[in-house]
């Protein structure tokens, strides 16, 4: 332990654990210190060698005390917070850690930071003229003269200067206010200034009074859902947060929070597993995939690769496999008839796939619900007469993951205007109970045969269909069946000698 403390880490008190940290391990090896491992493999088997580089990685503790001593890092550390609570001497705390956020960037495009300096000059320096500015003195931009707009430019480069392209605009930088001469800040915010609040600009985007409206505001906010990747939490929401905070403070906003729910999509790799990178030679374009396969089987091969939050490897050969499910929904559209009846199987799988596909769409479960459109879309397609309303359903559950599909499927049905104005549709949920069941059919408890009967059907009723099977009969004959046990919807077996 040092004897200086250092107050930005931490608690302030500096420790040196040379066994288990890579620039302890390399000071200790360069002063001659000791280095004591604190922290083993769970195999125990280096434990008395001498390391060649710190250990980092977790395992079981070890010369930390008898109460800690063979326990692995996590319930190790548990243990120590444990025992400092008995004794008063600590107690466990969540610490954050923030990344610094830089604010300012020398480039032309950004919001301009409305700051001003004082300056000293004995001439006009926009005329050239010697100049020095007092950064020490920042004043803010009066609240009427806001916003700061930035000039008008031709050349966008940086140039030589370090403070940005915006230095060289001296009309724009330097102005005079009660005969003392100042100068603008010539730095822009980054782009994560106009991205904290752009959800609350995304409520009242023709506004041109306001940023957003108190009425706006409410009836649209805070953000239901937010799909983003993992850094978006520790960057873009983070910051994004802090602003509605303030926004908040100021009575700017009604709500305390800026976004309901956060999912993080699954990174797609490359076909060998890997992270795409050019290096790599693994990446995918997505253009080269839509002028093969088209737009519709690019986002439907996306959402059906698995969970939406899952990592998944790209396998082009397997986009095969949409292309046939549109290619038999764009069929179905072409032989569906108005005057067809809809039969009770068709229609209690209409609503159950109405069900489902509702459900796991509301659950961003596309895959699911691709899967089940499968297999409706496969069911209609063996039906001799196939009537339009189930197809109608179909082209409405497939059309927000396969727009252009939907819609042309739609108007091959007969409509005129887009689909795009329908309403979802509904589902009965006493029209989605399964009515009939598949059973096996047992003789002497094994299985001989499998019938479609009612899930409720008389006992007699599933014995006579049960008998009937041309297998069961094949192990009946010659036998007398001295007992049959029928469970509804479970167990049909014939006890025969």
């Amino acid at each position: 332990v040092a004897d200086y403390v250092i107050g930005s880490y931490g608690t302030g008190a500096v420790m040196a654990v040379p066994a288990h940290d890579e620039r302890d391990f390399d000071f200790a090896a360069a002063h001659g210190l000791p280095v004591k491992r604190v922290v083993a493999e769970p195999d125990g088997a280096a434990e008395a060698e001498a390391l060649e580089e710190a250990f980092t990685e977790h395992g079981v503790a070890v010369n930390s005390g008898p109460l800690v001593d063979g326990l692995a890092t996590a319930e190790a550390k548990a243990k120590v917070v444990e025992l400092l609570a008995e004794a008063g001497r600590g107690s466990a705390k969540v610490s954050y850690k923030l990344r610094d956020w830089v604010f300012s960037r020398q480039r032309y495009w950004g919001e301009p930071i409305p700051i001003y300096f004082p300056v000293t000059t004995d001439g006009d320096p926009r005329k050239g003229d010697a100049y020095s500015i007092d950064y020490s003195q920042p004043l803010p931009v009066a609240e009427e003269e806001l916003p700061v707009a930035l000039p008008e430019l031709e050349d966008f480069q940086p140039g030589d200067d370090p403070q940005g392209c915006l230095a060289r605009v001296l009309d724009w930088r330097f102005f005079q206010r009660d005969g003392k001469w100042w100068a603008r800040e010539t730095n822009t915010m980054p782009q994560w200034a106009g991205s904290c609040w752009y959800y609350l600009r995304f409520a009242d985007p023709a506004n041109t009074q306001q940023a957003w409206s108190a009425e706006a505001e409410k009836a649209w906010l805070p953000v239901d859902l937010y799909v983003g990747g993992a850094e978006h939490a520790v960057l873009h929401l983070l910051y994004a947060r802090f602003w509605h905070k303030v926004l908040h403070s100021l009575g700017l906003v009604s709500t305390a929070e800026p976004f309901q729910k956060l999912v993080h999509q699954g990174m797609i790799l490359g076909a060998d597993g890997e992270k795409m990178s050019k290096s790599r030679g693994n990446v995918i374009n997505p253009d080269d995939i839509v002028s093969a396969y088209g737009a519709d089987a690019m986002r439907l091969y996306e959402m059906f690769m698995g969970p939406l939050e899952a990592v998944k490897p790209w396998q082009t050969e397997q986009i095969a496999g949409v292309v046939r499910f549109q290619n038999r929904v764009h069929a179905l559209a072409t032989r569906a008839d108005g005057s067809a009846e809809l039969g009770d199987e068709t229609e209690r799988l209409m609503h159950q796939t109405i069900k489902k596909v509702t459900a796991d769409v509301d659950a961003l479960s596309f895959n699911t619900a691709i899967s089940q459109m499968m297999i409706f879309s496969n069911h209609l397609a063996g039906l001799k007469q196939l009537p339009a309303e189930p197809v109608e359903k179909l082209a409405l559950l497939v059309s927000p993951l396969a727009p252009h599909l939907g819609e042309e499927a739609w108007q091959m049905l007969g409509h005129e205007q887009s689909l795009a104005y329908e309403p979802w549709p509904e589902y009965d949920e006493a029209k989605c109970v399964e009515t009939d069941v598949v059973m096996a059919v047992q003789v002497n408890g094994k299985v001989r045969a499998e019938i479609k009967i009612a899930k409720d059907a008389a006992e007699a009723e599933a014995r006579e269909l049960a008998a009937a099977s041309e297998n069961v009969q094949k192990f009946l004959d010659g036998k007398e069946v001295k007992k049959f046990i029928y469970v509804p919807g479970r167990i049909i077996n014939f006890v025969a000698k």
